[in-house]
């Protein structure tokens, strides 16, 4: 499970089955947040921005949890979790900007995921390195292509104004995001808990 945290006791070092279903209820809450975000073109413009944030804030408490719950890349794990968050709280403040100005933040917040997750990975171990890279390709793969489809949207929104095909982009963003996130941290408990049951199996 990694090298033990300075200032730990090994009990609290040693794999444990209650820490693995805490990481694994923060994934399966995070994937459910992807429902939300889905759902966002049912909203209007300066609604969907406020869900937005607050989707992300939510997630990314719960990232900045799970994070805390680990023993690898702790700080990374949490500092992606962070990102998350500081991403909702400008959405919401900055709410009043639109729809169009606001997708920069989240492209910036992909990408900068993408980056952290793919560090994380090189300092993972085991089938979470690959889920971890996993989610970092996916981030950066939104992010790319939300940005390529910002340029596009730019003039649409110009003439036309918001549409729910734009709202829908965001939503579903989110949503594919969210649930690569979710998928990975459970596998991290996943992992966690059989690590804990192999150590309780082993002999002394």
């Amino acid at each position: 499970m990694g090298l033990p945290v300075k200032g730990e006791s090994p009990s609290k070092r040693a794999p444990s089955v209650a820490r693995a279903s805490l990481i694994a209820a923060a994934g399966t809450a995070i994937i459910v947040l992807s429902i939300g975000a889905a759902v966002l073109p049912a909203l209007g413009d300066v609604s969907a921005t406020v869900v937005l944030g607050l989707l992300l804030g939510a997630a990314g408490l719960l990232e900045v949890f799970a994070g805390k719950l680990r023993h690898e890349t702790r700080k990374l794990a949490m500092l992606a979790g962070f990102a998350t968050i500081f991403t909702g709280a400008l959405l919401i403040l900055n709410r009043d900007n639109g729809l169009l100005p606001n997708g920069t933040v989240v492209v910036a917040w992909l990408l900068v995921r993408a980056v952290v997750l793919l560090l994380t990975s090189r300092r993972a171990h085991g089938s979470v390195r690959k889920f971890l890279a996993v989610s970092a390709a996916t981030d950066f793969i939104l992010g790319a292509g939300l940005l390529t489809g910002l340029s596009i949207t730019t003039l649409v929104v110009t003439v036309f104004g918001p549409s729910p095909q734009l709202l829908a982009s965001y939503g579903w963003v989110l949503a594919l995001s969210f649930i690569a996130t979710g998928i990975m941290l459970l596998e991290v408990a996943s992992c966690e808990r059989n690590a804990a049951r192999e150590l309780r199996t082993s002999p002394a």
